[in-house]
């Protein structure tokens, strides 16, 4: 299955008429997850047509408001539109209590089970497993707790070789989930026919890191090394960098310094403050330093790997 990224939103602090803060649906192996809930998420998820009722998990990197103001809103339209399954939501310790303490004022009744997972480690750690995702925490350096997310699909199945396969009558459709898990198949006379023979290799496995809120910070490379993908925030241009360190960002180019350093195939800048009217300046400073540097595009699906 393909891994499609559509953001929602992805400037700074203030909604615009023609930007959201920052929120994105990604969709992988066909799991949709939403990351981060600015103001407005609901009604950019609605422009992107998205499916509400297949967000089972929200991942919020951090508690400042253009990140998680849409949050409330978001759950009680799941509840209007009938939602009876569990929703998980992730984040720093004390979203559990900041929103429980918004549905209880306001008499909002779920009508479903919101299961939190409250993070608090400095260090990365994995926080979703199934079959075949991964997501672990990319521990951010914010003005408060703030973690990014590393979203990592796990090594594909191997594809049949039919055209071997074919060549045996032995080998039966029972056999074939074996061979896909790279397991050699013995003959009735006891010879091994190899794996390698029986199938190929399998498609690539994808990865997209998104990196919220954060000053440069080196000690992420590892965690994201070699990612399909990376958003990383920019709020300003280097020129600003004293205030950009003050405030708890990133510049174009530190964004940049860390993609390259990192060997991730595409950059996306995000976060942008509303001073610059031109964000054309954005990719143009990033790309001194790292060529594969993008400006995002608002509900537009971009597909990750091949």
């Amino acid at each position: 299955m393909s891994t499609y990224l559509t953001i929602l939103g992805f400037n700074s602090a203030i909604p615009t008429v023609n930007s959201s803060p920052t929120a994105q649906f990604l969709e992988m192996e066909e799991r949709h997850f939403l990351i981060d809930c600015g103001e407005g998420t609901q009604v950019q998820l609605r422009k992107a047509k998205a499916r509400f009722s297949k967000i089972n998990h929200i991942f919020i990197s951090h508690l400042h408001g253009d990140h998680c103001f849409g949050l409330p809103g978001l759950i009680a339209s799941f509840r209007l539109l009938g939602r009876e399954t569990p929703l998980h939501v992730y984040g720093p310790k004390g979203i559990k209590k900041m929103l429980e303490t918004i549905f209880r004022l306001s008499e909002t009744h779920q009508g479903f089970e919101v299961v939190y997972h409250e993070l608090s480690s400095l260090e990365s750690e994995l926080i979703y497993e199934d079959a075949r995702i991964e997501v672990h925490t990319i521990p951010l350096d914010h003005r408060i707790y703030c973690n990014g997310y590393l979203f990592r699909e796990k090594p594909k199945e191997r594809h049949l070789n039919m055209s071997e396969i074919s060549k045996y009558k032995e080998i039966e459709k029972c056999d074939y989930h074996n061979l896909k898990l790279g397991k050699d198949f013995e003959l009735s006379d006891g010879y091994i026919l190899k794996n390698s023979v029986l199938t190929l290799d399998p498609s690539a496995s994808v990865s997209y890191a998104f990196c919220s809120d954060t000053r440069y910070l080196e000690s992420i490379i590892p965690i994201i090394k070699d990612v399909d993908v990376l958003y990383h925030e920019s709020t300003f241009l280097h020129d600003l960098k004293e205030m950009a360190d003050y405030t708890g960002h990133s510049t174009a180019i530190e964004a940049a310094q860390i993609a390259k350093l990192a060997n991730v195939g595409k950059l996306i800048l995000g976060h942008f403050s509303n001073r610059y009217n031109d964000r054309s300046v954005f990719t143009t400073e990033a790309r001194t330093v790292f060529a594969a540097s993008f400006l995002p595009t608002q509900l537009e699906p971009v597909k990750i790997g091949s």
